[in-house]
């Protein structure tokens, strides 16, 4: 096993569009907007492996303010596995993201599951299963329109970013507001916010995908009011390819996308290194995203 030519580094920008359709080849269905919205939240990120002046691999390492980190995106030609390069390009990145953060790190990464001895050997520990559910979502008459179209749901444009962002961080616990400011506002995609009181309660967001479209993240602080925002999403798309990933404690999540009739078609293992965060996983019932946490 020779990786002695292999050399990381920083990647290009037109290189991430590689990384996508690779990703896109391996039925990761990405976001029509992803590159360009990864790309704007944290241009340092994104490492490539490179042999014989060939980019044959790559992934992120995004830094939220040095808070805590993500690693995503992880992916090596196919022509190029099984050699020991996406050891080497892993550990590259693991290591070049600690040094981004504010010590102790804390980094987080959604991983398949045949990954999961392998990043538990370089420190990540095992929280939970992230369930990827998927269905074509009912037509208006099968759903339930009174949800859809409650008073209490509005688009996310009305309320004000700031509210947007202290919500945001009371779930994901960390500021990215450089990332949601673009996520939230992309081509292609419904952004919902439910409203209590005059005050958000929660929010979801609905992306065009290679095929279909993506909910994430959708956060809520409690079941009803998630209920509330998926139905209006579903309200909105109806007859559409739709995916979700859903943290499997959330046992309220799970039977929320089941009762619509999503199935389960992948998942991930989220892990962690480093100190813990207390992360409020039963409000979260959609993943933002695999990539960037």
């Amino acid at each position: 096993m020779n990786t002695a030519l292999l050399q990381i580094r920083h990647m290009a920008r037109h290189e991430l569009d590689v990384i996508v359709q690779w990703a896109a080849n391996e039925g990761w269905n990405p976001g029509l907007h992803d590159a360009d919205i990864f790309w704007a939240t944290d241009p340092d990120a994104f490492m490539a492996a490179e042999l014989d002046g060939e980019m044959i691999g790559g992934g992120s390492i995004v830094s939220y303010d040095g808070v805590c980190g993500a690693m995503g995106f992880f992916i090596v030609h196919p022509q190029f596995r099984a050699r020991g390069f996406g050891r080497q390009l892993w550990i590259a990145r693991r290591d070049r993201l600690i040094q981004r953060l504010q010590a102790p790190a804390r980094i987080e990464m959604d991983g398949v599951f045949t990954m999961q001895n392998f990043y538990a050997k370089g420190g990540f520990e095992f929280l939970h299963r992230d369930l990827r559910f998927q269905a074509i979502s009912p037509t208006l008459a099968s759903a339930r329109p009174e949800l859809a179209k409650t008073d209490t749901v509005v688009d996310l444009a009305r309320v004000a970013f700031a509210e947007i962002c202290q919500y945001d961080q009371s779930v994901f616990l960390a500021p990215r507001a450089k990332f949601l400011q673009r996520w939230i506002t992309q081509p292609d995609c419904h952004a919902l916010g439910a409203m209590a009181h005059g005050r958000l309660v929660g929010y979801a967001v609905a992306r065009a995908c290679r095929e279909g479209y993506k909910i994430g993240p959708l956060f809520a602080n409690d079941p009803a009011i998630a209920d509330r925002l998926f139905q209006a999403l579903l309200g909105r798309l109806p007859n559409q390819q739709l995916q979700i990933d859903v943290p499997e404690p959330n046992l309220a999540g799970v039977e929320m996308v089941k009762s619509q009739g999503f199935s389960e078609v992948f998942g991930c293992a989220r892990m962690a290194l480093g100190p813990p965060l207390p992360r409020p996983v039963a409000n979260i019932f959609g993943v933002t995203t695999f990539e960037l946490g």
